[in-house]
């Protein structure tokens, strides 16, 4: 089922492709990235590599003010830097804004492999980038 999860988002998930220079250099611009999906969830943004494949991926995820992800986890260590916004984090499963962490602009989290969270924005829209080795399913935690 992890696996039908991880294949779902991959597949309904935008990808950014950017143009490459005769020296192999790589820019993208802000408004080059888009988001797309329901706004009641994180929208998250293919940036480099996969997600569901061995090897190193970068994602961008956009927040809504107030739309958190539900608890959960991943397999993988993921490494999360916050682009825009105040990003509210919760590292245990009770999902109780209250006891969410203010992460602003510039901050860095790491989430390690297997560890209960969730995460979003309360007032305001949030950019995340997280980057990670794959494969990475994020898989619900229920209780």
């Amino acid at each position: 089922m992890t696996t039908r999860i991880v294949l779902a988002l991959v597949l309904c998930m935008p990808a950014v492709f950017a143009a490459e220079d005769e020296n192999g250099f790589v820019t993208l611009g802000p408004d080059e990235i888009s988001f797309e999906g329901d706004p009641n969830r994180p929208q998250i943004t293919l940036i480099s590599g996969d997600p569901a494949q061995a090897g190193f991926y970068i994602l961008r995820a956009r927040f809504l003010p107030g739309v958190m992800s539900a608890p959960h986890t991943h397999a993988n260590d993921r490494h999360v830097t916050v682009i825009k916004g105040t990003w509210w984090t919760g590292t245990d499963a009770s999902f109780d804004r209250d006891k969410t962490v203010p992460l602003e602009p510039g901050s860095y989290m790491m989430h390690p492999a297997g560890a209960v969270h969730y995460d979003g924005a309360k007032d305001e829209e949030v950019i995340v980038e997280i980057k990670g080795i794959g494969p990475a399913p994020t898989t619900p935690y229920t209780q």
